[in-house]
């Protein structure tokens, strides 16, 4: 089963992302929040998910990664690069600027009830997960790696929706450079008491 959950900026920077968690997987997850509808808590999709758009495709949870799905719940998986779909990702996730090149590893995985209201068909997210898949020399084809997914929490992509026009602060509160550590506890202290 996954690793544990996500709620802040601070445990984003505890688990490592641009270390052991490629930093494409931030910039991806920075993306989707930005993408969807938080709406008191409730996440909505603005997007269809069907369509391949921006790399999904079902996810059907074959090595039960993530819990089994209630009736009525799909599980979808984003952010696969290399897929075609009539919306793509944008450049700063398919390309990250980063040292380390570590392809097309990174992914979300949501978990979505569709709900049939009059004509029209609501998509609403209840859950969210970033994950990767294995590295290539572990020989393990393209299943998730398990130490490496994370629940994420609609307080953690509403944080990280703050930080959209702000990517050189994101990345500052999630390095580990002793510098900054002072600055960045302060910062992520506020955050915390703001969300």
């Amino acid at each position: 089963m996954m690793s544990c959950c996500l709620n802040s900026i601070t445990d984003l920077r505890s688990v490592g992302f641009g270390q052991s968690v490629p930093e494409q997987s931030l910039w991806l997850l920075r993306w989707f929040a930005s993408e969807i509808d938080i709406d008191n808590g409730d996440i909505s999709l603005t997007f269809d998910p069907n369509s391949f758009d921006y790399g999904s495709h079902h996810y059907h949870n074959d090595e039960q990664l993530l819990d089994p799905l209630p009736w009525g719940y799909q599980y979808y998986s984003l952010g696969n690069i290399h897929q075609q779909g009539s919306l793509r990702l944008p450049h700063y996730v398919t390309h990250p600027q980063s040292e380390h090149e570590y392809g097309n590893r990174a992914r979300i995985i949501i978990r979505v009830w569709e709900q049939n209201v009059g004509r029209q068909t609501s998509q609403r997210i209840d859950r969210v997960y970033i994950t990767q898949h294995y590295e290539t020399s572990e020989h393990r084809g393209t299943e998730y790696d398990p130490l490496h997914t994370y629940r994420v929490t609609t307080n953690l992509l509403r944080a990280l929706r703050r930080f959209f026009l702000d990517p050189i602060n994101l990345l500052m509160s999630l390095r580990d450079d002793s510098q900054f550590s002072e600055e960045r506890n302060t910062r992520n202290t506020w955050e915390c008491a703001v969300f």
